[in-house]
């Protein structure tokens, strides 16, 4: 019998896949403080993980976790040098997300295009058409979007792109050019550059070394003024007070953000006041279809792990 231990709640589907396998025995954790998990983790032979972090201190005290099933793609909140060396295997949610997170993207990119908050905001006042001349908006059609990460988000989202007739670049060094022109892309190999044509910028890369900061104020302002940036890969990414800078000198048309550099975001931050960037809370994956296609295919990994049948796509390479 299989211990698993399901830290934070997942949705309904995913926890009866293991229900119906008699090979499994789970718990619901919804303490995720360090001090619980390091109670209650070592009984457990896996652990399926959302937004928690899983550290040294807590990992060194679980002999028998031999897996973490990821809830999700990123896995920032995982120690990798301790797992590495330990040989606990760490499988992510790879094809259950690309298709909400794509949609996300294109409603950022919509929604500050046509300056949708300011004018529900113009009718609900009364203002109806009195200042509709004075609000600026703008046209997907015929636009450059550079997508950095090419990965199955970045698929899932040229397709959208192509259907409002964008020209699609893309920018990933360990995507083959002919991948990407099937997809109907074009390759380009100089991030700078690829930024300084774009009208929109979408992200799909993980917070790594490599990647912090990755966009800073000297790109930022060598963008159009009309260019509109869109995060919804992992907060760190783009450096926020370099784009709350870039924002308020009318660098840039407006940003959205659905990660930030810190979770939850704290209520001094001042993006929360720059009317120019449109903010959700990390829930770009919050469909109720996501949510449980998500919750599926993370227990299925886990269970798919010890039937020795998993799908080498869900492992992460350390």
């Amino acid at each position: 019998m299989h211990k698993v231990a399901i830290i934070e709640n997942i949705h309904q589907d995913g926890i009866d896949l293991l229900k119906e396998n008699p090979d499994f025995e789970f718990e619901i954790i919804e303490d995720t403080s360090e001090e619980n998990l390091i109670k209650v983790l070592p009984k457990f032979d896996a652990c399926t993980l959302r937004v928690s972090k899983l550290n040294e201190k807590i990992m060194s005290n679980c002999k028998n976790l031999k897996v973490i099933s990821r809830h999700g793609v990123g896995y920032d909140n995982v120690d990798l040098n301790y797992i590495k060396k330990n040989n606990i295997t760490l499988l992510i949610t790879a094809t259950a997300n690309a298709v909400a997170v794509a949609e996300h993207v294109i409603y950022m990119m919509l929604s500050i295009s046509k300056s949708n908050n300011q004018f529900d905001q113009e009718v609900r006042i009364g203002n109806f058409k009195k200042n509709v001349s004075s609000i600026e908006t703008l046209e997907l059609f015929n636009k450059e979007i550079l997508i950095v990460g090419f990965g199955r988000i970045g698929q899932s989202l040229i397709k959208r792109c192509k259907g409002f007739e964008m020209k699609v670049k893309i920018y990933d060094p360990f995507i083959n050019k002919k991948i990407i022109e099937e997809f109907g892309g074009q390759k380009i190999e100089n991030l700078e550059e690829g930024l300084k044509n774009c009208d929109y910028l979408s992200l799909h890369v993980p917070l790594t070394k490599d990647t912090k900061n990755l966009i800073d104020y000297s790109k930022l302002k060598n963008m159009k003024r009309e260019a509109i940036v869109i995060n919804t890969a992992r907060g760190g990414i783009i450096n926020e007070d370099d784009l709350n800078k870039a924002l308020n000198e009318n660098i840039i048309f407006g940003a959205g953000l659905d990660v930030f550099e810190k979770e939850p975001i704290d209520k001094n931050n001042p993006l929360l006041s720059n009317k120019k960037i449109l903010l959700s809370p990390h829930s770009a994956t919050f469909t109720n279809e996501c949510k449980s296609r998500m919750s599926l295919e993370t227990t299925k990994n886990i269970i798919d792990f010890f039937d020795n049948k998993i799908d080498k796509s869900m492992i992460v390479k350390l």
